[in-house]
């Protein structure tokens, strides 16, 4: 899953993984949004998993773009 991130006008950042709907976080810097939207579709997958709810097809787990 790819992660997209952005420096928002007022200085914080916001990642999102378009492939997860919904999947959004800001953070005060680059790295604490891609961790909190890490850690935010993983909850999810575990979520539906635990449901017994589809899971999306996963190649690979996250790619950040280098800074």
């Amino acid at each position: 899953m790819n992660v997209e991130i952005e420096q928002e006008d007022d200085g914080r950042w916001i990642a999102e993984v378009p492939d997860f709907p919904g999947a959004m976080a800001y953070g005060v810097s680059r790295q604490e949004a891609i961790s909190s939207v890490e850690v935010l579709v993983l909850r999810a997958i575990a979520d539906r998993l635990e449901h017994r709810e589809d899971v999306p097809q996963v190649d690979h787990v996250f790619t950040v773009p280098t800074a």
